[in-house]
């Protein structure tokens, strides 16, 4: 019994891994830079939260200027109610998209750019897409290991 266990458990790590390995290489094809060259947050606000990315490397203008092209491009497919690109390279539809469709007209996608990258700020006065922001970034976080907070942290600036 002990042994299967082992085994059970050796099973469920191998695929937590495969899984993440896939979602790196989904990721890098479909972002167009790799995520070896980046550094991607994921942060919760109180009206939403950011998708941040910028390139390792201040030198590596090539990684920051294909993130800036890469979250220009996000930023009008998620207001169009278009999430292929998360649901490809998580290999599922991540917690929180289909109310984000649903309300889309009611989240606001704003691209602004960061010294060594680009960000999105998405932002809401609607509570129930709060919440579906902050279940995709909790999802985000988990999923890529970003080890960014999975709440709102007190006493910082939302």
């Amino acid at each position: 019994m002990h042994e299967q266990h082992m085994h059970e458990q050796q099973t469920t790590e191998k695929a937590m891994a495969d899984h993440h390995e896939g979602v790196n290489s989904r990721g890098d094809q479909a972002m167009g830079f790799s995520h070896e060259n980046t550094t991607h947050h994921f942060l919760l606000r109180s009206d939403g939260g950011v998708i941040a990315i910028e390139a390792n490397d201040p030198m590596d203008t090539e990684s920051r200027d294909e993130i800036r092209q890469h979250l220009m491009h996000i930023v009008g497919m998620f207001s169009a109610g278009n999430f292929k690109a998360p649901m490809f390279i998580h290999d599922r539809v991540p917690p929180g998209v289909p109310a984000m469709k649903r309300l889309r007209k009611q989240i606001t996608y704003t691209f602004e750019i960061l010294e060594h990258g680009a960000q999105i700020r998405m932002a809401t006065k609607n509570s129930e897409a709060v919440k579906a922001v902050h279940d995709f970034l909790r999802f985000q976080i988990t999923d890529h290991k970003t080890g960014d907070p999975l709440a709102l942290e007190a006493g910082k600036a939302q």
